[in-house]
């Protein structure tokens, strides 16, 4: 059996193992011949069997299952030895992996795959006629073929019952992230991370467009998803591993950066004023300053060096966040604070592989890096590394790349290109059934501004035609937001929801944090 069958085959059983899903999908169009493997059409025939009597996938129970039907003797040696070499091991970390499985993806593998096997077999059966001289009998053959009955493909007849199912899942599903984050920016931007979405960060140069890709990447990959990261040109593969390792050490290889220091945290604009009256306060009184300040000082106005002095005057302050109105986006009661950490020695290679080691590849975790340098990766090449990964077992739920801007074309117009480019992210986030991440520059016009919006566009409007989300990362002009650790986030194109609101998250890049906390 060639590899690209025996990889398809592999992950239909692991489909059929691991997911209920996938077993109903393709339970009434199934048909053994269409397997090649013997040993994948015996276990296909284990899981189908349990699928009709409890209505749900083996998973772990396949164990059981090949176990007794070893101490039967229903199993050939030889047929026993491949299973225990090539399929068994490694099938736990599918069951870990079971609630983000890539259904849609599979399925869709699936169809092709069956339908190739299907016209194979048939021209089979045609060409053993020929070879026997049986010529009319090949003709009636060949006018005899009708392609693969099938549920799974793009048509839908609206008048039959079984289309029911689907519209349960359409609605089951589509709001579902796969991506979370915690807290107010989870809530701001979570219904947006899905499967077949193709989400953009708009903001000037230097904002930290890379560092919320890698952040989100990261998390993802946390979350048991597959994160494929292509990096257009932006930094160098060493450059990246740098990045990324200082983000999971949560602390930097400069020792400039790893002095005591004063990070952002969340705190309330009426705890710092006094303003504030309820039982659940942290504390019973608010920041003693040089002079009073209202509610929209503390929340807008404070400096980096002036939060700093009040820290020093304040030293048994405590910042709150206690009640749940703090929690509503429309009261906007969020305020920054600080506290001071120590982050220790600089980030050494030695313990940087530790980290490496403990992170991935002890916990599995699929993260694949492709760094490229600028003008040189293109969709096509995008493409052609996402086949190679899947046949390596590969199939991702995330991908990001860093980002589109960096990317080539074929256009003769650049505007135009730019056009191609963002249209084949959304057809790969479609294909792939997968959430595509990438970010992209502001104009010019923007570095004056302290909130971005749709006219902030650079070469071509076009793009927000094909995200499903944008969202703009906002720091004022000058250093006050940047240098305490602000990031502001809006909503600039939303395919399915409204465009209101901020969120702000607080930052520590010298510790590679791009998100620590936020608040409405």
């Amino acid at each position: 059996m060639g590899n690209d069958e025996t990889f398809i085959e592999r992950h239909i059983l692991i489909g059929l193992i691991v997911s209920e899903e996938y077993l109903e999908e393709v339970y009434e169009i199934w048909n053994p011949r269409l397997i090649k493997s013997p040993v994948a059409r015996k276990v296909s025939s284990w899981c189908l069997e349990y699928y009709k009597t409890y209505q749900e996938a083996p998973g772990e129970e396949i164990e059981s299952i090949y176990f007794e039907k070893l101490r039967k003797g229903d199993i050939h040696r030889d047929l026993a030895e491949e299973l225990e070499e090539d399929i068994l091991p490694g099938l736990s970390e599918e069951y870990e992996r079971s609630d983000t499985f890539n259904v849609a993806y599979l399925l869709d593998r699936t169809q092709k795959y069956f339908s190739e096997r299907n016209l194979s077999l048939h021209q089979d059966r045609i060409s053993g006629l020929m070879q026997d001289g049986e010529i009319e009998e090949a003709e009636d053959l060949a006018n005899q073929y009708a392609p693969l009955e099938k549920n799974m493909d793009a048509d839908l007849d609206l008048s039959e019952e079984h289309t029911l199912d689907r519209v349960h899942k359409a609605f089951s599903d589509t709001a579902k992230p796969i991506v979370e984050y915690p807290g107010a920016v989870g809530e701001f931007m979570n219904e947006q991370l899905t499967r077949d979405a193709l989400v953009a960060f708009l903001a000037p140069e230097k904002t930290g467009k890379s560092w919320i890709m890698l952040d989100l990447a990261r998390r993802a990959v946390s979350q048991r998803l597959n994160v494929a990261f292509f990096q257009a040109g932006d930094m160098s593969e060493g450059q990246q591993l740098r990045r990324l390792g200082i983000h999971l050490a949560r602390r930097s290889d400069k020792e400039r950066y790893t002095k005591t220091q004063y990070q952002p945290v969340k705190d309330c604009k009426k705890n710092q004023v006094d303003t504030c009256q309820k039982e659940v306060r942290e504390d019973t009184f608010g920041l003693s300053g040089d002079a009073p300040m209202s509610e929209k000082e503390a929340r807008e106005e404070l400096t980096f060096p002036q939060l700093t002095k009040l820290h020093g005057q304040n030293e048994g302050y405590l910042p709150c966040h206690n009640c749940k109105e703090y929690h509503q986006a429309e009261n906007k009661y969020g305020a920054p604070w600080f506290k001071k950490i120590d982050p220790g020695s600089p980030l050494g290679a030695t313990e940087a592989e530790k980290i490496f080691k403990e992170y991935f590849i002890q916990n599995n975790r699929q993260f694949m890096l492709s760094t490229h340098p600028n003008n040189t990766l293109s969709m096509a090449k995008i493409k052609n590394h996402l086949d190679r990964w899947y046949r390596k077992g590969f199939v991702p739920d995330v991908i990001c790349l860093d980002y589109a801007d960096l990317l080539t074309g074929e256009a003769q117009q650049y505007r135009h290109e730019q056009n191609e480019i963002w249209k084949g992210m959304r057809s790969l986030s479609e294909e792939y059934h997968c959430l595509f991440v990438t970010a992209t520059q502001s104009d010019a016009a923007s570095y004056d501004q302290a909130t971005l919006n749709l006219s902030n566009f650079s070469e071509d409007k076009r793009k927000f035609a094909h995200v499903t989300a944008m969202f703009g990362l906002n720091q004022e002009p000058g250093d006050r937001e940047k240098d305490i650790g602000i990031m502001r986030l809006n909503k600039l194109v939303i395919r399915e929801g409204g465009t209101k609101g901020q969120v702000s998250i607080l930052q520590n890049l010298k510790r590679g944090q791009p998100v620590l906390t936020s608040y409405w």
